[in-house]
């Protein structure tokens, strides 16, 4: 390992300085286009910017590329006022012809700037507006230019928290003219990305860093630091290996089992936001038997020791999760979790034919994340329960990039995955998950719970949505599609004399403008 760090330092010296900040994370960025993923978007949040933004290290709205905004009467359309003067890093300008280029870019499959015939998918749109236009529970209708700064979205159903949306840090926008120079191309480490944010794409050497510049025409505060450089360090313990060798400044998403020897250590500071918005679940699915079967889906949840493997892997940083809203979002159903009964598990395998178990595949995450900081580890323990019932797994895992793609094509009979706020609103861990567009996700098809889903995003008081929100909860507690089984608090942590580092409770909404680094 020393050798290891000596080569690491010897490689990195030539940025190691106060105007250079080195931020470790789990894997480097899929892709910086509409990125999806957690490392995609920390990446891409420094360059690109949406319209609202979040107040730092909070999930609170306020302007960004957008001055003001406001609903019509009923909310099923708004208009967002333009910030005058802004120009994206090629020089050209950002108005409301932009703004409508990257929306429709995103939302139609069709648009000749999409690239979907070359493999383009904007997945991260479906998140949030349910589908692409004209697919079943489409929510952009169209997107207007009022006049040169103002730009109105025409919704499919009134939407009274659409502000939140769209200040998803999946949403930054992009110079038309880049993208349509770049291609297919465009987003890759062959032609990185053009914002308006304060640090400008530089390089993208694949499999060793991406590195970023300060913009020093950004039309806000300026960054503090002259350059960022990212790396991709799968393993959570070799990243707080290399903080403490001092080849990292930042480094995010530590072992919870680790947090002793931060709390510490005199070079090193723990960085973790007030309240983390995030689920670690274990999806199931029914494309998969016997998991198309209840009693099937229902014993796997009793069969794993939630808080014991809480307890191990997260400590005090982690409660189990009873339910996908977390505890701190209006709308949950106050659900216990399903309790650790293995015999109970049993009983309900035999009752559905497999009174001697089963073969199966567990899918497991190559990287890890703020809601699976040890993915393979956690994947063992849950194994081991399951075979205590005699659900015989098998393990595996592929490629991050593959691995999003495949979960829901019914390639994996069970796998981890997670979710870190997008907004502080309910809708973000219900529609995402369970939505029209997500059906795949879980080969679970519940006609009653889209029709609850819908009428919570449009009615008119949190009072009245949290009611469907709870009906949601019930339904999705009583079929099983996945099982809940983490809130996690993420460890980041600093080197002693970098500050202006404020982890959100967004997950990846984190800018790194404001970081400074002493001499």
């Amino acid at each position: 390992m020393r050798k290891l760090l000596l080569l690491i330092v010897l490689v990195f010296s030539f940025a190691v300085n106060a105007q250079t900040v080195l931020y470790g994370q789990s894997g480097f960025p899929v892709t910086l286009d509409t990125p999806q993923d957690g490392n995609s978007l920390t990446v891409g949040y420094q360059i690109l910017e949406p319209l609202l933004a979040f107040v730092q290290g909070s999930a609170e709205l306020k302007a960004g590329l957008a001055t003001s905004w406001e609903a019509n009467e009923d909310a099923s359309a708004w208009i967002f006022h333009i910030r005058e003067g802004v120009m994206f890093h090629d020089g050209t300008p950002l108005n409301a012809e932009a703004v409508k280029f990257n929306f429709d870019r995103w939302n139609h499959r069709d648009n000749p700037y999409a690239y979907a015939d070359e493999g383009k998918t904007f997945t991260s749109w479906t998140y949030i507006f349910n589908s692409y236009y004209g697919e079943e529970g489409y929510v952009l209708e169209s997107v207007d230019v009022v006049d040169e700064y103002s730009v109105r979205l025409n919704l499919t159903q009134p939407i009274g928290f659409l502000p939140a949306m769209v200040a998803s840090s999946y949403f930054g926008i992009h110079s038309p003219t880049a993208v349509m120079a770049g291609g297919v191309e465009y987003g890759t480490p062959a032609q990185g990305v053009v914002g308006t944010g304060p640090f400008k794409f530089a390089e993208w050497v694949d499999g060793e860093r991406v590195a970023l510049e300060r913009n020093d025409d950004y039309w806000g505060d300026k960054a503090q630091v002259e350059r960022l450089i990212f790396r991709g360090i799968e393993s959570a313990a070799t990243r707080l290996a290399e903080l403490e060798a001092g080849t990292l400044d930042i480094a995010v998403n530590l072992s919870p089992e680790d947090y002793d020897t931060v709390a510490s250590s005199s070079d090193l500071n723990i960085a973790t936001a007030p309240a983390d918005l995030r689920i670690g679940y274990l999806g199931l699915h029914q494309a998969n038997k016997p998991f198309d079967d209840l009693r099937v889906r229902q014993a796997f949840a009793y069969a794993i020791d939630k808080e014991a493997i809480v307890e191990a892997f997260y400590g005090d940083l982690g409660a189990v999760a009873g339910e996908f809203v977390p505890p701190t979002l209006p709308g949950r159903a106050e659900l216990a979790a399903y309790e650790y009964d293995p015999e109970k598990a049993k009983t309900l395998l035999a009752d559905a034919g497999y009174a001697d178990g089963f073969d199966t595949e567990f899918w497991y995450m190559p990287v890890s994340r703020p809601y699976y900081p040890n993915p393979k580890d956690i994947a063992e323990a849950v194994a081991s329960y399951l075979a205590d019932v005699g659900i015989r797994v098998i393990l595996q895992t592929e490629d991050w990039g593959i691995y999003l793609d495949d979960y829901s094509t019914g390639k994996f009979p069970i796998y981890m995955l997670g979710w870190s706020a997008d907004f502080a609103d309910p809708d973000n861990f219900i529609s995402p998950f369970f939505g029209a567009s997500n059906i795949a996700a879980f080969g679970w098809d519940s006609p009653s719970t889209l029709e609850l889903i819908d009428a919570a995003r449009s009615a008119g008081s949190m009072t009245e949505r949290e009611l469907y929100y709870r009906q949601i909860a019930q339904q999705i507690y009583d079929d099983m599609p996945a099982l809940p089984l983490v809130n996690p608090r993420t460890l980041n942590a600093t080197r002693a004399g970098v500050d202006g580092f404020y982890p959100s409770p967004l997950g990846s909404v984190v800018s790194l403008a404001s970081v400074t680094k002493a001499e």
